[in-house]
């Protein structure tokens, strides 16, 4: 995969993320929490740009220097965040279209509530997978 793909995480209902997975490999611990605080200040972003449109697919909503995240919001209320250099709208928008089912399949399970961290090893591979498909 292009090392220009940075971070993935889908942010729960109250804000607070339930997985997260770094597309790049292991980098230092300083960059990780950078990438961490954009996507983290970027929610503000997100919740606007919900107000302004139907769509489920946001589009790019923030930047930070010559990064970029895009997000998809879900309808009850999680919202899936992508760090990036500038990719092409349709691989990130195929991307969240692909990890958009995953996410669906995790919550019908009666098992798993919205707020709950998302740990399933099946789950992280195949985000790796559809990275990997559409974004690399």
């Amino acid at each position: 995969m292009s090392a220009a793909v940075l971070t993935f995480v889908i942010v729960g209902q109250q804000d607070h993320p339930i997985y997260e997975v770094d597309l790049t490999g292991p980098k230092e611990q300083q960059a990780q929490y950078l990438h961490q605080f954009v996507l983290h200040a970027a929610l503000d972003a997100v919740d606007e740009a919900m107000w302004a449109t139907k769509e489920l697919y946001l589009k790019t909503v923030d930047r930070f220097n010559n990064l970029f995240v895009s997000a998809f919001a879900t309808p009850g209320g999680a919202r899936l965040l992508l760090l990036h250099d500038g990719r092409g709208d349709d691989g990130v928008r195929a991307f969240f279209g692909e990890v958009y089912e995953l996410y669906i399949r995790v919550m019908l399970n009666p098992f798993h509530t919205p707020s709950t961290k998302i740990v399933s090893k099946t789950f992280d591979h195949r985000v790796r997978m559809a990275a990997k498909r559409t974004l690399g």
